[in-house]
Parts: C-alpha cells; sequence; structure tokens
C-alpha cells in the first residue's frame, strides 16, 4: 500500500492515480492524515480487500503532495548510523544508538523551497520509518509490526547551531522552518522485496553526493523500533530518521554548503524521490 498527503487529504496512490480514502471508504475513515495513523490497522484491512479501479479517479500532481504524516507528535533522529559516514566524520561507530531529535514543525512536504537561514546548511538523505501502533516494549523480532511504512527524508542541518556549546546539542539546528521535508509517500514493509536493504542517494545539482543501502545502517530499523521504545512509547504518527551515509557538505574538502538556486534530490528505491530548492532570506 502507498498512502499520500494530497491537498491535506490522505489518499491511496497506483501509479499516478489516487484513491481519496474518505470518498472511498464512503466516509468510514477520517479526511486527517494523522487521525486514520490511529486506525492503521483497520486501514490495512480495508484497504487489503481490494478497491475498485475506478476507485482511483484523481490525478496525482506531485507539487501538490504534502509530508505523509504532518504533524508527528514525536520526531527521532540518529546520528553516525552508517559506519563510511562515522569515519567521514572522525568517529567510530558507536555502540549504541546515538539519538536527537528533530521539533516537528520543521516537518514539510517532498516538494519544497527551503528559506536558508545564515550559517552553513548541509544536507543528509535518510530512510524515514513511520510508527503506525502503539508501541512499549516491543523486541526486535516483532518490531517490523510496529512500523505502518517508509519513506524519504531530509535531516536539513545547520551547522553553526548544531555545533554551538559544549557538549553541542544537535536538535535546535536542524530544525529551522523547512529543514524536515518528508514524501512523496508512505510505503508499507510489505511492498517491499527487503524493507531492510534498499538503495539511497542524495543529488545535488544532477551529482550524486551520497549513495548507499539501508542494509548498512549499523542500527537496522527494527533495532531502532526496539530500542526506542524500551525507553520511549512510540506513538502512532511518530517519525524516525534513520541516519546518513556518506557524503555529507561538510567533510567535503573544501567543506560545500547549500546555497540559493541549490537543487537537491532525495532517492530511494521502491519509495520515489523528493526534491528541495533553496533561497536566500527574505527579509
Amino acid at each position: 500500500m502507498r498512502l499520500a498527503n494530497l491537498g491535506g487529504h490522505p489518499v491511496l496512490v497506483d501509479g499516478d492515480r489516487a484513491a481519496d480514502i474518505a470518498v472511498a471508504s464512503e466516509n468510514r475513515f477520517p479526511a486527517d492524515p494523522m487521525a486514520l495513523l490511529e486506525r492503521w490497522d483497520e486501514l490495512t484491512d480495508w484497504a487489503g480487500s481490494g478497491l475498485k479501479r475506478d476507485a482511483y479517479d484523481i490525478p496525482v500532481d506531485p507539487d501538490a503532495l504534502g509530508a505523509p504524516v504532518p504533524r508527528p507528535r514525536q520526531v527521532f533522529a540518529v546520528a553516525l548510523n552508517y559506519p563510511p559516514h562515522a569515519a567521514e566524520a572522525g568517529f567510530t561507530p558507536p555502540d549504541d544508538p546515538l539519538v536527537f531529535t528533530k521539533f516537528p514543525t520543521c516537518i514539510t512536504g517532498p516538494r519544497t523551497t527551503v528559506e536558508l537561514p545564515a550559517g552553513k546548511v548541509d544536507w543528509e538523505v535518510e530512510l524515514v520509518a513511520v510508527v503506525g501502533r502503539h508501541t512499549h516494549h516491543v523486541s526486535e523480532d516483532r518490531a517490523w509490526e510496529s512500523v505502518a511504512g517508509l519513506t524519504i527524508g531530509q535531516d536539513i542541518s545547520e551547522r553553526v547551531v548544531q555545533a554551538a556549546g559544549k557538549p553541542a546539542q544537535f536538535s535546535l539546528g536542524k530544525s529551522f522552518p523547512g529543514f524536515g521535508p518528508t514524501g512523496p509517500v508512505l510505503v508499507t514493509p510489505d511492498e517491499f522485496a527487503d524493507p531492510d536493504d534498499l538503495e539511497i542517494a542524495g543529488i545535488l545539482n544532477g551529482d550524486v553526493v551520497q549513495q548507499d543501502r539501508t542494509k548498512s545502517m549499523i542500527f537496522p530499523v527494527p533495532e531502532l523500533i526496539a530500542r526506542l521504545s524500551a525507553i520511549v512509547p512510540l506513538l502512532p504518527g511518530d517519525v524516525i530518521f534513520t541516519g546518513t551515509p556518506a557524503g555529507v557538505g561538510n567533510r567535503m574538502n573544501p567543506p560545500r554548503y547549500l546555497t540559493e538556486g541549490d537543487e537537491l534530490v532525495s532517492r530511494i528505491s521502491g519509495i520515489g524521490e523528493i526534491r528541495q530548492h533553496f533561497r536566500g532570506p527574505t527579509g
């Protein structure tokens, strides 16, 4: 199942057509994406029964897509989760997940224009897991059952604010407006041959700057779900940015940061792509 937020309404996507869930279900399900996630099991059972082809009567305009999960209550993020990225940052791979937060107001949709704040703004393409069930103390071997689906995210980061203080704290530098684009769709794990092994890439102005496979992650999605839920109750619609591969701008020689006019494309196999453009401050 491929779920999207089209013009603020949750839809099922098949190719370039979509079915409005509230309409197709005769208002059995709500027209709010967040309320829908509270009924994820019921939704998947209903969708699995099959919709008639004529229910997919809405053309999908990529520019009209919003964040699949527009108002998450909790947004988790993981640092140094790919060994080559840990190495380029000058660290050994961690023994435990290094978890921080992105504040929810930074979450936006898949095609956006981001206003660059002062400082040094960097890119980090990431696989994003979305929680579909109330989850606490789940075991790793059952953790995929808690995942509603996977989507693409960019953990856009302003490195000056991120590194400020001793010790540094990450969350503010990663939470400027527009610094959490996600989408274009939420794809259920059963849609993938192997949800633990997806190709991930970041492309800046047509040049591939990041490329890896998610099987390279030190802590894969099930382990992250188990580790987080051992401490924090996870709620439907919670978002987990799972870490970025090597190739971020501040580790280039010389460093390369985002500037006005840049185009950043983030791709993951089986999900699609998101696309960001950048402009300087307006005021």
